[in-house]
């Protein structure tokens, strides 16, 4: 494995192309997730990319995917906010993001819990996506988000009672 000198005497065990290799789909699947929109996904995971090339960030060892995430979600923040994206439709197909069996009820249930988790607050999605679909602890998030633990484990609670209460809404 190659050293890549990364700012000043600060070294990373991985390359660029191990990185993009190793975390592209991540930062693609979280941006779509977020976005909605396939190309604007592609275009923030092009973004993030470039970025790790022309700021050449100090990465600690094993924590290069938490900087890309945070970068990717600071960045669709910015795209969500701006005036001319429109906000996708909640019936957007978003499957692909899912595996799993091909079963109708199956496909039915991912689809709508998806829907729910994209219907949630910036705030709660943010942290949902990281937690449930990225498998970060509540410490690595509340470093990525640069917030304290405590609120990490407030959203969350939030967001699963949200979801609970749009699911429960939806069967009735």
């Amino acid at each position: 494995m190659q050293t890549q000198t990364v700012r000043g005497d600060v070294r990373s065990s991985a390359t660029f192309d191990e990185l993009y290799t190793a975390y592209a789909t991540d930062v693609l699947r979280v941006c779509y997730f977020y976005l909605g929109d396939r190309t604007q996904a592609e275009d923030v995971c092009q973004d993030v990319f470039v970025r790790l090339l022309t700021t050449k960030p100090e990465l600690s060892e094993g924590k290069e995917k938490a900087w890309l995430l945070k970068v990717a979600l600071n960045r669709c923040r910015d795209l969500w906010r701006s005036a001319w994206v429109k906000r996708v439709c909640l019936g957007h197909p978003a499957l692909e993001l899912i595996p799993g069996s091909d079963e109708f009820a199956e496909r039915e249930e991912k689809q709508a819990l998806m829907q729910a988790v994209n219907r949630l607050p910036a705030e709660f999605r943010e942290v949902v996506l990281l937690h449930y679909y990225q498998n970060f602890g509540i410490a690595e998030i509340a470093t990525m988000l640069d917030i304290p633990e405590g609120t990490v484990s407030s959203r969350l609670n939030r967001a699963r009672r949200k979801l609970s209460e749009t699911l429960k809404g939806e069967e009735a």
